[in-house]
């Protein structure tokens, strides 16, 4: 029969056949076989030196239409004449595959996370590097000996749920898609197993704000020591934990009221001047200099560390006091300051400025701005600032916001 568009759609197996092939009078050795509800197009064809016929399907009806799948069934039976055989190329291109599939992989996911890391650790800053770190080397530990080829969707997905908290599978997850997004580019992988998986929870953006009450709080039951001189700064400077808990005396002009970030240290790259309120240099004041130490904060080589434990005093003693601060971070301390400078009527240009932000009419290349810029008003939000933390710890009277301008 010839075999038409309309006669293969209503082609159908005759009563008692589970498999048929109906061959095409118009290209002989083609035809369409149906296999249950399965239609495909075949070929077949004597090879050369072979004792038997052979039988290739190339497509299913789906895939091809009646006239494409002529056309390519015509090219086949073409590179049969001209001693290749089709069938057998294909069985040595699946083996070919297997093969290397089976064959162990190059490099192992541990060995490809130690040079990712390695080059990592010219570009990123401190505490991201460590992030990082964490992720590849602990969370992805117990696959570091599967080749690094070899991961498949299914292993990622399997080991993503068994991290515990949302949020850190979510930045597994995202380290690991960069460390392949590297090898990919290196060429030690054509693909990225993490495509295709889910999150682990979706992640919005904070706005926790404490209240007058949560900050009194934190401020009195922060204690003397390290963390507490670090925390109270935080609040009363607006700036980064990292930034505050790696600060260097050699930062620091007392003479001045100033504390100058390096550039080294801020996170868009950019030396940026701290003014020194009373507040801030009351807390200074209160810290003492060890000889031969630089840093103010912290007892080992580095700058402060054991934040999670220090956190966790910090619950308790607000928890011993009879008070309670619900889900905040430090970073919430920064937020904070920012919100209330607004309030106490701070232009939130201004804000930008205490806060080392770079957006708006200071983006692009006005970006490069001269560091004195706002230096009087980001000194009068400060001290502005620090008197209403002294009202909301009960010791200052008042405070009078800044008028508003136009």
């Amino acid at each position: 029969m010839k075999l038409t568009t309309e006669g293969v759609a209503r082609l159908k197996l005759p009563a008692g056949k589970s498999d048929k092939i109906f061959w095409d009078d118009a290209l002989p050795a083609f035809g369409l076989r149906i296999q249950g509800a399965r239609k495909s197009w075949v070929v077949q064809y004597r090879a050369k030196g072979a004792a038997t016929q052979r039988r290739l399907s190339f497509a299913t009806a789906e895939q091809l239409s009646l006239p494409d799948a002529r056309k390519e069934a015509g090219r086949l039976l073409a590179e049969v004449r001209l001693g290749h055989d089709p069938a057998g190329d294909k069985r040595k291109r699946i083996e070919a595959a297997r093969e290397a599939r089976d064959a162990p992989s190059p490099i192992t996911l541990g060995e490809a996370a130690k040079r990712f890391l390695a080059r990592a650790e010219t570009r990123l800053r401190p505490k991201s590097l460590r992030e990082l770190r964490r992720y590849l080397l602990v969370h992805w530990a117990p696959l570091h000996k599967a080749g690094l080829t070899k991961l498949t969707r299914a292993d990622v997905a399997k080991r993503l749920g068994e991290i515990e908290g949302g949020f850190a599978a979510n930045r597994a997850r995202a380290a690991l898609s960069a460390l392949y997004a590297w090898a990919i580019g290196e060429g030690l992988a054509d693909m990225n197993p993490v495509i295709g998986t889910n999150r682990a929870t979706d992640e919005v953006q904070r706005d926790r704000v404490l209240t007058d009450a949560e900050l009194k709080l934190v401020w009195d039951c922060a204690g003397d020591g390290d963390y507490g001189a670090i925390v109270r700064l935080l609040i009363v400077t607006g700036q980064r934990r990292e930034e505050v808990g790696a600060m260097a005396w050699g930062e620091v002009d007392l003479d001045k009221a100033t504390w100058t970030i390096p550039a080294t240290r801020s996170k868009n790259r950019r030396a940026h001047d701290v003014p020194l309120s009373g507040e801030a240099l009351a807390i200074l004041a209160g810290v003492p200099r060890r000889d031969e130490r630089e840093l103010l904060f912290g007892s080992r080589e580095g700058p402060f560390s054991g934040w999670s434990k220090a956190k966790r005093e910090l619950g308790a003693a607000i928890a011993k006091a009879g008070g309670k601060v619900e889900a905040w971070r430090l970073h919430d301390c920064r937020r904070t300051a920012a919100t209330r400078m607004i309030d106490l009527g701070v232009q939130p240009h201004v804000v930008e400025a205490v806060l080392n932000h770079v957006s708006g009419h200071k983006a692009g290349v006005a970006g490069i701005y001269n560091r004195a810029v706002y230096a009087n008003e980001k000194r009068q939000a400060l001290d502005l600032w620090a008197e209403r933390m002294r009202v909301i710890t009960g010791r200052a009277s008042n405070v009078v916001a800044m008028g508003r301008r136009g």
